[in-house]
């Protein structure tokens, strides 16, 4: 990792799916066992996606904003994660949902990312349920 330098911008399905799904696979497929057919979905094209990529060009974290205003699909690779580059694409994301004038942003997070989440302002609701074998809360964050 050159100096933890990376670069965030944003990204289209169309355009970079390649990166985008290379990180996913990595984190959700392999990682956590998430089943390849349930990855990916019909709101890859329509959502707003997020890209960070290290010195060398290579893809390191991704997240997307969905046309209703729900934040997804967060994901770092593991070398690069507690080094900030999580928060940069949930404040890209946020910064984009403010563009787009939402009122508020919603999400499933992963139970041991809701401390990542609340520390950002997002606020638990409802009780934990199961998507694709992993424990989730739903969060909420006023803009």
């Amino acid at each position: 990792m050159d100096s933890l330098r990376y670069e965030l911008g944003y990204a289209s399905w169309l355009r970079d799916a390649a990166a985008l799904q290379a990180v996913r696979r990595q984190v959700f497929v392999e990682e956590q066992g998430v089943p390849e057919q349930l990855e990916w979905d019909e709101w890859d094209a329509v959502s707003l996606h997020v890209l960070a990529q290290d010195a060398a060009g290579q893809a390191i974290g991704t997240g997307r904003l969905l046309p209703d205003g729900h934040v997804g699909r967060m994901a770092v690779v593991r070398d690069w994660r507690k080094h900030g580059v999580g928060g940069a694409l949930l404040d890209a994301l946020l910064d984009a949902a403010r563009a787009r004038g939402l009122a508020e942003i919603a999400l499933n997070a992963q139970t041991h990312a809701l401390g990542f989440y609340a520390r950002r302002g997002f606020l638990v609701e409802g009780d934990e349920f199961d998507d694709a074998g992993i424990p989730h809360r739903r969060m909420r964050l006023r803009l």
